[in-house]
């Protein structure tokens, strides 16, 4: 039999994944002797097509496997997607052109469910045998399917009864386009170009004190305002209360170490719809009354004044605006600066108060810090990473989302 001259792939490929579908060449074999070697897939997230970083990583993962079973092994490599949750759940809206809040929830579920079924799923599971995962497609599981919701309802409940899951009212990150709160490590950092706005105030023996922002729609929300208590600039001004213009709030001057006396003017306000730094300085000056101005769709609540109903964009242009005709805008300089965006739709997160359900780990860092070191890094530089991730956690994990579609928490609320 003749071999031809040049490589036809679209006859070969489609040949050899038949073989090997036919002949079991890649099934896992429970009742071998042979070392097992066991690979977490991780599953892929179903949120649209295949692309290059898919292809990339998958098959980095498959040269090993390959290289483990030529060595003898019995290779245990099952193959998942993972469909739970916001990608899917955003997938389904935008190409069903629906959306979920107007539907009711069983409703939701079962197009989405169809869908994944019949559309989704098949075409997923197709394009990763195409780039020849040598995977054992037989040992198929979904992060949605029946048995993987008991195994994470039943995790929920054992967590809980170790006291390692709660439930409070507290700022959380949250998406305004997507409506959901977020985790700290949903979030990337994109560098952006804004504008510093400088703002003059009037403290309460009528001198001038000059602060500056890049958020000063977040104005209306303001509950503080520090400086760093080696500053001798503002030593006169510690202890003194400054007149907000437009809202008149009156803020106490306080100090506080963490603020850099040679950014800006030395001078920091604080507001309760503002970001991390906030939440790390309201541990030192306990704020009673917070005011949240930013709804969760993006625009400004009842709370903002006269700025109700306006766009977070919209509300910054016009309070800036406003304090330009009172004159206490000192200067407006543009600048880069990187801010955190949703890693999904890259949008800028905000901070809301809302009721969530929360994972309790941050006193375990030491110990996700003492286990990275058990651990053989490739390449090395990634437990640099890793650690650095680790000691950056701020808050418990928030697993709650604002979704219809996802596994639902086995927990039911009194009516009363």
């Amino acid at each position: 039999m003749g071999i031809s001259k040049s490589y036809d792939s679209k006859l070969a490929e489609p040949k050899w994944q038949k073989f090997w579908e036919d002949k079991d060449i890649y099934k896992f074999d429970p009742n071998s002797k042979a070392e097992i070697y066991s690979v977490d897939t991780p599953p892929p997230t179903v949120s649209g097509k295949m692309h290059v970083g898919h292809a990339l990583s998958y098959t980095q993962q498959d040269f090993i496997v390959r290289f483990q079973r030529m060595l003898g092994k019995n290779i245990f490599y099952p193959f998942g997607t993972d469909d739970n949750g916001l990608a899917t759940n955003t997938l389904i809206e935008k190409t069903k052109k629906v959306k979920a809040r107007n539907m009711s929830r069983s409703e939701f579920v079962k197009l989405c469910n169809d869908t994944l079924d019949k559309e989704l799923r098949p075409k997923y599971i197709e394009n990763w045998k195409k780039i020849g995962m040598s995977c054992d497609f037989s040992i198929f599981y979904s992060t949605i399917n029946k048995y993987s919701q008991k195994i994470s309802q039943a995790s929920f409940i054992d967590l809980y009864k170790k006291k390692r899951v709660y439930r409070k009212e507290a700022p959380i990150i949250w998406c305004t386009k997507c409506e959901t709160a977020l985790a700290q490590v949903e979030l990337e950092d994109k560098a952006k170009q804004t504008k510093f706005v400088y703002i003059e105030v009037k403290t309460e023996d009528n001198k001038s004190l000059t602060f500056a922002t890049t958020r000063p729609e977040l104005y209306p929300s303001c509950v503080g305002m520090s400086v760093n208590p080696d500053d001798k600039r503002y030593k006169n001004f510690v202890g003194k209360t400054a007149t907000m213009p437009i809202t008149n709030a009156k803020i106490q001057i306080t100090t506080d170490e963490m603020i850099d006396p040679d950014f800006g003017t030395g001078v920091v306000y604080f507001c309760s719809s503002g970001d991390v730094q906030f939440l790390d300085w309201e541990t030192r000056h306990p704020v009673k009354d917070k005011i949240y101005v930013v709804n969760k769709n993006g625009t400004m609540n009842e709370k903002a004044g006269k700025y109700k109903g306006l766009s977070i964009m919209e509300a910054r242009e016009k309070i800036v605006e406003d304090l330009k005709k009172l004159g206490v805008v000192k200067k407006v300089e543009t600048r880069d600066h990187v801010v955190n965006v949703h890693e999904r739709c890259k949008t800028d997160i905000e901070y809301v108060s809302s009721e969530e359900w929360f994972i309790r780990y941050l006193d375990l860092k030491g110990q996700f810090l003492k286990n990275g070191n058990e651990l053989n890094w490739f390449p090395h530089h990634m437990k640099n990473r890793y650690d650095n991730w680790v000691k950056g956690l701020k808050w418990d994990w928030c697993i709650s989302r604002q979704r219809f579609f996802g596994v639902p928490f086995p927990v039911w609320y009194c009516k009363k």
